[in-house]
């Protein structure tokens, strides 16, 4: 089966159903271009999650803060190996020599990113190990080993361990009778080696730590009175790791056995799939089995305590089947991603102050909302999330939908939505209201298919009309159209986004949305709804552009009309880019023609960018930066200034996003409003905020420089919500 990076790759000769045949540069576009223009998006991603790494070894944030960071970390790097290392692996290893953008083959892509993720885990748990655990320790929170418990708390964890963990754990033997066990992908484990006294020789055991309990056991507060407050009347946290607990209690699992040793290992499995949609009649069916192979992937990464022996390393090299260069070796504790419990502690001053978002002026005040259709007949709204509150503006607008008499119908996609959807509720109402409703869910939303296929089944029962799509492509935009009777007229209200519908990422992610009434736009989602759930096959739109037939072809469009206006004289052109990601190499080098010409490119990008700044004569009018902080920058937001066009939408500047699914970008033309994203872009881009800077070699250089004049862009951004809820 060939995995969705693949068919990237293969485009030009494997055509994708539902997709337009993949464009390609002329040989005279593409002639004055050097060949090493590219930057490898694999070590990019790399390069991203060590920029989160330090924001972990930033002694200026909050200590928790530092924690979280250290967590995300993990969380990255783990869906990293599950998905884009295994699609190399699945390449090199069935001999698909396609290689890079930057010219590398699978196998050198894969032997650099061993290089890089060993050098990463080391600094990783060194910032845990040498920073954050002792600062952890100095304000009372304090992640400790067995030998660092007094024997009142060691009596009391060894009662707990019988009484709540050893009734879960399964020593599983290995020997002729009992074969090496399936050890499931990132779970935790104690790799055993045990002699019998008696008989003699080395058995291997392998013993499970349990993933549906807390992986800190609070030894605080199963030793009450143990552990005093200490002088700023902070009371302790003692944290005791579920692994180190069952290591110091094996003796109960293994009873007349000698412990010989025992390590703490971890495999990272393949979790990179495609479901055969136009071989499968069911596609929830097709998704649910795929889902379940999942657990089987083959074996990406063994993580491995860097104590473990030699032996006790190569036998389970040999059962798990696993390349020696697919091993990391870590300090200290496996799976960092459990710091996330950790802050989860109520210790409000050792995080950022809580930002509680504020409802748009244009909505009125959380005790008396205004109509949200009064509102969008007066005028657009650009809401801009986490300032701007998204159960005060996207979340009312459906909800007064559903709840109004005079709405006939709802049309709405969803990609990833909340456990508790109050999105999901509303669209429920409706119908049972008697609305017509139309729910595009996107199961195939990797890592939240389960949940989706539950809110796809409860849409269904409820009596709304799900759909789940077009054949090979995922349906990755944001959008919302209601139709509403208005006396003897039909009137439509949109909305158009960056962000999911869900109200609990909404208070992380950094998003724009537009809310409108423009009936250009909603005869366009019109369309758009008629393409997604019936059989139209519409590729030319009023005011939107539309992937995978629109949004690439409309991007170069625009940058070549900017290269005209500056040849012919005009000093507004320019262009600016704020995105996850850049590295559709079309659309990368249409950006160096443009810088060829002269035109001013500023990119803003949180992740990856395979585009080179700063190449004489390619790109010396380039400038990318990168803004991390306490949300995740998710917005995408383009600006063409010869033309004063805005553009927001869903699409990342990728070949999944532009090729593979249904995007949508829609202009934003109120001055009201493109003011706004312009504000947006003036901080980002402000030479005094802190970011890091692209590099031509592909490094990333901090900025502000130390001891120059520094500013944090998320909070101007609270700033400027502030004043502008209070009119100044």
């Amino acid at each position: 089966m060939v995995s969705p990076d693949e068919l990237a790759s293969l485009a030009a000769t494997t055509p994708i159903p539902g997709a337009p045949p993949a464009a390609t540069l002329t040989p005279d576009e593409s002639a004055d271009l050097p060949e090493d223009r590219y930057l490898n998006r694999e070590l990019s991603w790399l390069d991203f999650n060590s920029r989160v790494l330090a924001l972990a070894e930033d002694t200026s944030l909050p200590l928790l803060e530092r924690a979280k960071f250290l967590a995300i970390f993990a969380s990255n790097l783990d869906e990293f190996f599950m998905v884009r290392v295994a699609g190399l692996k699945r390449r090199d290893e069935t001999g698909l020599s396609v290689r890079s953008a930057d010219g590398l083959s699978p196998r050198e892509q894969l032997l650099r990113i061993a290089g890089r993720t060993q050098t990463l885990a080391d600094r990783h748990a060194r910032v845990f190990l040498d920073s954050v655990r002792p600062s952890l320790a100095a304000n009372a929170i304090h992640v400790v080993s067995w030998s660092e418990l007094d024997a009142d708390q060691q009596r009391r964890m060894v009662e707990y361990f019988h009484e709540q963990v050893f009734p879960v754990l399964t020593p599983l033997a290995v020997d002729p009778a009992h074969p090496f066990p399936y050890i499931s992908g990132l779970s935790l484990n104690l790799a055993v080696t045990v002699k019998d006294a008696n008989e003699g020789g080395e058995h291997f055991a392998r013993v499970k730590v349990p993933d549906n309990v807390n992986r800190f056991v609070r030894v605080d507060q199963l030793t009450p009175g143990s552990t005093p407050a200490d002088s700023r009347g902070h009371h302790p946290a003692v944290l005791l790791p579920m692994e180190n607990l069952i290591a110091a209690n094996l003796q109960h699992l293994f009873p007349e056995m000698e412990i010989v040793e025992h390590h703490v290992f971890r495999i990272t499995r393949n979790a990179d799939f495609e479901v055969e949609e136009d071989r499968d009649e069911d596609l929830l069916q097709a998704l649910e089995r795929e889902l379940a192979r999942r657990r089987f992937g083959s074996p990406v990464r063994l993580e491995v305590a860097d104590d473990m022996s030699e032996h006790m390393l190569e036998l389970l090299l040999r059962e798990l089947d696993v390349n020696p260069a697919d091993v990391i070796q870590v300090p200290g504790l496996l799976d960092l991603s459990s710091l996330f419990e950790i802050y989860g502690l109520d210790r409000p001053t050792l995080k950022d102050r809580p930002f509680v978002p504020s409802t748009h002026p244009a909505f009125g005040e959380r005790e008396t909302p205004k109509s949200v259709f009064s509102t969008l007949r007066e005028g657009d709204v650009l809401v801009h999330h986490p300032y701007d509150s998204f159960s005060t503006s996207v979340q009312r607008f459906i909800e007064q939908a559903a709840a109004d008499p005079q709405v006939l119908a709802i049309k709405q996609t969803l990609y990833r939505t909340s456990g508790d959807s109050p999105i999901v509720n509303a669209l429920i109402d409706a119908a049972e209201a008697g609305k017509q409703v139309v729910a595009l869910v996107e199961i195939k939303a990797r890592f939240d298919e389960q949940a989706n296929i539950k809110w796809a089944r409860q849409l269904e029962q409820a009596g709304v009309h799900v759909v789940y799509g077009l054949v090979g492509l995922k349906t990755h935009c944001k959008t919302c159209l209601v139709v509403r009777r208005e006396g003897s007229t039909i009137r439509r209200y949109c909305h158009i986004g960056t962000g999911n519908y869900n109200p609990k990422t909404a208070r992380a992610y950094e998003d724009v949305g537009l809310l409108t009434a423009a009936p250009d736009i909603g005869a366009d989602l019109t369309d758009l709804f008629n393409t997604l759930t019936g059989y139209s096959r519409k590729k030319e739109y009023r005011n939107i552009l539309v992937a995978p037939h629109g949004i690439r072809s409309g991007i170069i469009e625009r940058i070549n009309r900017e290269i005209a206006a500056h040849n012919a004289g005009d000093e507004r052109a320019r262009i600016r880019l704020k995105a996850n990601a850049l590295v559709d190499e079309q659309v990368i080098d249409a950006l160096y023609r443009a810088s060829q010409s002269g035109v001013p490119v500023e990119i803003v990008v949180r992740g990856i960018c395979a585009l080179r700044p700063g190449m004489p004569g390619i790109s010396d009018s380039i400038v990318v930066r990168s803004i991390l902080g306490q949300f995740l920058e998710h917005s995408r937001v383009l600006y063409f200034g010869a033309q004063d066009e805005y553009w927001i939408g869903s699409a990342d500047m990728m070949h999944r996003n532009l090729d593979r699914r249904i995007e949508v970008m829609v202009q934003v033309r109120d001055e009201r409003l493109t003011g706004e994203l312009e504000d947006i872009f003036a901080s980002a881009l402000d030479p005094r905020t802190r970011c890091w800077i692209l590099q031509s070699d592909g490094s990333w250089l901090a900025s502000p420089a130390a001891g120059e004049e520094v500013r944090d862009h998320q909070r101007e951004m609270m700033r400027r919500n502030r004043r502008r809820n209070s009119g100044k």
